[in-house]
């Protein structure tokens, strides 16, 4: 092995046992600074006359508030939306109900459910029955006949055993549909203390936001009406 292979073998040796050492070798402590500890002796000092100084706490004046005198508008009043939960009418139910509440403060606003009449209800009930019989039927229709005391099934009985799946799902929709037309009642019917104040089932329609208002505002003692929060009032 001549010099140069013994160099380069030798030089990757060494540095590596170098790295090895300075690893686990402890590090020299650091020197002082002079400089950074007067510096730091001066800053505590500085903080030490600055909190032997007496602190002040002020008081900072805010503008008094002066109190609101429409904030008993609406107090002992009561308005009660009776409406079709079932037409999709809740949404203009709860945007009547926040009008009313910012015109006039202090209202109680009340949202019901308007049922319809007695025999839509009665046959509304019927449905479901009708729905599930008719199913029944269709599945196990030559077990009941005979029980009914039929020697043999209609001959419309093949026909919708024939075609099962369509005839449950026709049966099925259909009585939903009416289900659902029969407990609807299209009313919107607003009570002002007990007075009626608006029918949609007379008037045929919604009322306005500014009709609505008006009307209770009549029917309410000291009608001044808030135009909006921060707003201001009216007769």
């Amino acid at each position: 092995m001549d010099r140069a292979q013994i160099l380069l073998l030798g030089l990757p040796l060494f540095l590596f046992c170098s790295d090895i050492v300075n690893l686990f070798a402890s590090p020299p402590p650091p020197k002082p600074n002079h400089h950074h500890d007067h510096h730091h002796h001066d800053h505590n000092h500085h903080n030490h006359r600055v909190r032997s100084e007496p602190f002040v706490q002020q008081t900072l004046d805010f503008p008094t508030q002066k109190p609101s005198v429409i904030g008993a508008i609406g107090v002992g009043n009561t308005v009660r939306i009776n409406f079709c939960s079932s037409c999709s009418y809740r949404g203009t139910a709860v945007t009547m109900k926040n009008m009313l509440e910012t015109s006039f403060p202090g209202i109680n606003v009340i949202l019901a459910n308007h049922p319809p009449a007695l025999p839509k209800r009665l046959l509304s009930k019927v449905v479901p029955v009708v729905q599930f019989g008719v199913i029944g039927i269709v599945m196990a229709g030559e077990q009941i006949f005979p029980r009914l005391g039929f020697l043999a099934p209609p001959p419309w009985y093949y026909s919708l055993r024939a075609n099962r799946f369509g005839t449950i799902s026709t049966t099925w929709l259909l009585g939903n549909f009416l289900q659902s037309m029969l407990q609807s009642s299209g009313a919107f019917e607003v009570y002002c203390n007990g007075e009626l104040v608006f029918s949609k089932l007379k008037e045929q329609r919604f009322p306005g936001e500014i009709e609505l208002k008006d009307l209770i505002g009549r029917r309410i003692p000291d009608t001044r009406i808030v135009d909006g929060p921060g707003g201001h009032l009216w007769s």
